[in-house]
C-alpha cells in the first residue's frame, strides 16, 4: 500500500539576515519626456563623430603620411635606419643653447658692421676689423664646407638633421664622421638648424672652436655624442629599421595563430621500420 502523505503547513526557511529590499525607483518629473532616437537610414540625425579619418587632406600631407607609414612597414638599412635615432630633448635643448651663441652675423649685423668700418675709414681711423686679431667664432653650415672641415678633422662637434629629403645628401655624413674620429649628433629638424644660421633649412651644421667659458659645456655634449653615437657604431651598423604591422594585420595574424592552435595535429606516419617488420614475416 502506498504510504499517506503528511498534511500540514510546510516549514518556511528564516529570512535571510541584512536582506536588502527591493529598491523603490524615484518618482519620475513628468516635465521631461522621454524621446528616444532612432539612428537608422533615413531617420533620427546622426550624433557628431571624429570624421577626421574620411577627411581628403593635401597632396602634400598624405605623401607625409605615406611616407611614415611606408618607413615603418618595410625593412630599412641600417645606413638610413640610424637616422631615426635622434638625439633626446634635454641634450638637444642645451646644443641648441650653446649654438645660438655663436651664430653667424645676419645681413643686418653685417652691414652694420661694414657701415661703421667704412665711417671709421672716413674719419681717418684705423678700420681694421680684426684689429683685436682673435679669430671670430661661428658656427660652420653648407654642405661641402661642413665635409671638408670634417674631413680635415677641424670640426668639434657635428649637427646632422635627420629628416633632410633627399636622404642621400646626408647619408655618408655618419660614416665619414666615424672614420674621422670626429663626434656627431643627429636632430630631428633641418629647420631648427636653419634657424640657427638665418636660413629657412640646413642639412648640416658644425662648431670648430668655442670660448672657454663655454669649453666644458661642449665638453659635456661631445661626451654624450661619443656615448649615443660614436661608441654605439658596431650596435647602429647592424640594426635594421621598419617592419612594424599595422594593427589591424597584427589582430588578424593573432586570429589565424589562435585557429590554427585549436585545430588538431595531423597523425603521425607509421614508422618505416614496421613496415620492414612486415616484409620480413
Amino acid at each position: 500500500m502506498p504510504k499517506a502523505t503528511k498534511t500540514g503547513s510546510a516549514k518556511k526557511p528564516a529570512a535571510a539576515p541584512y536582506s536588502k529590499g527591493k529598491a523603490s525607483k524615484a518618482p519620475k518629473n513628468p516635465l521631461f519626456e522621454k524621446r528616444p532616437r532612432n539612428f537608422g537610414i533615413g531617420q533620427d540625425i546622426q550624433p557628431t563623430r571624429d570624421l577626421s579619418r574620411f577627411t581628403k587632406w593635401p597632396e602634400y600631407v598624405r605623401l607625409q603620411r605615406q611616407k611614415v607609414i611606408l618607413n615603418q612597414r618595410l625593412k630599412v638599412p641600417p645606413a638610413i635606419a640610424q637616422f631615426a635615432n635622434t638625439l633626446d630633448k634635454n641634450t638637444a635643448t642645451n646644443l641648441f643653447k650653446l649654438l645660438n651663441k655663436y651664430r653667424p652675423e645676419s645681413k643686418q649685423e653685417k652691414k652694420g658692421r661694414l657701415d661703421a668700418a667704412a665711417k671709421d675709414i672716413a674719419d681717418g681711423k684705423k678700420g681694421d676689423a680684426k684689429a683685436d686679431g682673435k679669430k671670430p667664432l661661428f658656427v660652420k653650415y653648407g654642405l661641402n664646407h661642413c665635409v671638408a672641415l670634417i674631413e680635415a678633422k677641424k670640426a668639434a662637434l657635428v649637427v646632422i638633421a635627420a629628416d633632410v629629403d633627399p636622404i642621400e645628401l646626408v647619408v655618408f655624413l655618419p660614416a665619414l664622421c666615424r672614420k674621422m674620429g670626429v663626434p656627431y649628433v643627429i636632430v630631428k629638424s633641418k629647420a631648427s638648424i636653419g634657424a640657427l644660421v638665418h636660413k629657412k633649412t640646413a642639412a648640416v651644421a658644425l662648431i670648430q672652436e668655442v670660448r672657454s667659458e663655454d669649453e666644458r659645456e661642449l665638453a659635456n655634449l661631445v661626451s654624450a655624442a661619443k656615448a649615443n653615437y660614436l661608441d654605439k657604431a658596431e650596435e647602429i651598423r647592424r640594426h635594421w629599421g621598419g617592419g612594424h604591422l599595422s594593427q589591424r594585420s597584427n589582430h588578424k595574424l593573432a586570429k589565424r595563430a589562435k585557429i590554427a592552435a585549436l585545430q588538431p595535429k595531423p597523425v603521425a606516419a607509421a614508422a618505416p621500420a614496421a613496415a620492414a617488420e612486415d616484409d620480413d614475416e
